[in-house]
């Protein structure tokens, strides 16, 4: 065991992927010689080689569109995309071509490319690198989205999603690389994709949340006496929803804490599941705590714009007392 941060855990994980199979290779802007921007492929270069750590030009279609060849042909590429707001650029290499390849040939071919990329706020960066953009991603049929909100479910989940035979989105809380540490196996293992994890137990409200925003749930049930369950849904897509309904239907209440903007985020998505499969369980309306339907603000907003503590403990409280 090692004491690591999330990026440190990152950067373990893919040590652990390259050196347990050469098809695996990393690319992107400045991971190469520069380590990435957060460090998160620092000493990669040194260790692996330029053939299997490759610094790209500044064009995130093309850094994916030769990610998904790479997959085609039977390698196991991980590409950076130095920021979320970023990913955009590439987008209909991600749908049009890496989300249908399987369907599209009938199952002769597979896309196994890992998008690592950082997101979200909380480190007073501009709008484009603090987006919390996950729902997009989630959207799209064939792609796996995966978001960790601790250093040891980044490494194993990073390590299961490379593994894996599917294109998957690994978006990592910018705001968490460096804010969170624990003990992290130095050596290879995989945490579940499609399994959320029950970080506290508890008797009136189910608490809902991911990435960075799980770390304040975490922090929100320290000042509130209400008995609360807190779940990390750690992969997006797949959802584990028998873990959510299960907890719902014990507590009959019910929160959901995104980072990102009200309208059609990933939060309606769970309330939606929630009154399809619980809905006769529940004692009060499933409460929403999110961003706001605006573009991200700047440095004096963005504490503002944040779900905070004390707008969680509020809602808790709410839901609790309806």
């Amino acid at each position: 065991m090692a004491t690591m941060n999330l990026v440190q855990a990152v950067n373990s994980g893919l040590k652990c992927a390259m050196a347990d199979d050469k098809s695996v290779v990393v690319l992107g802007e400045d991971v190469a010689i520069d380590g990435g921007v957060f460090r998160a492929s620092d000493g990669l270069l040194k260790q692996f080689g330029r053939n299997r750590v490759i610094d790209t030009p500044l064009a995130e279609s093309g850094i994916v569109g030769v990610s998904i060849g790479m997959a085609v042909a039977g390698l196991r590429p991980v590409p950076e995309i130095q920021f979320s707001g970023f990913l955009y650029m590439a987008f209909g290499q991600l749908v049009n071509h890496a989300a249908r390849i399987r369907s599209r040939s009938r199952g002769a071919f597979t896309c196994p490319v890992v998008i690592r990329t950082p997101y979200g706020g909380g480190i007073r960066a501009l709008e484009h690198h603090s987006e919390s953009m996950e729902a997009v991603f989630a959207h799209v049929p064939g792609i796996k989205v995966v978001i960790p909100s601790s250093p040891y479910d980044a490494k194993g989940l990073l390590l299961s999603a490379i593994k894996g035979d599917d294109p998957v989105v690994f978006m990592e809380p910018s705001r968490l690389y460096r804010a969170v540490k624990e003990d992290v196996p130095e050596n290879s293992y995989t945490v579940p994709i499609g399994k959320a994890n029950v970080v506290k137990e508890g008797s009136q409200v189910t608490v809902i949340s991911w990435g960075s925003m799980l770390q304040q749930a975490k922090l929100a049930l320290g000042h509130t006496d209400v008995d609360c369950e807190l779940i990390d849904i750690r992969t997006l897509k797949p959802l584990d929803t028998d873990t959510i309904i299960a907890s719902v239907k014990k507590t009959g209440r019910c929160v959901v804490v995104q980072e990102a903007p009200r309208s059609g985020g990933f939060a309606s998505e769970i309330i939606a599941v929630i009154n399809d499969r619980a809905l006769l369980s529940l004692k009060a309306p499933v409460a929403r705590v999110t961003g706001f339907d605006t573009g991200f603000p700047l440095y004096r907003l963005e504490d503002h714009y944040l779900p905070s503590v004390e707008r969680i403990v509020a809602s808790i409280e709410a839901v609790a007392n309806y």
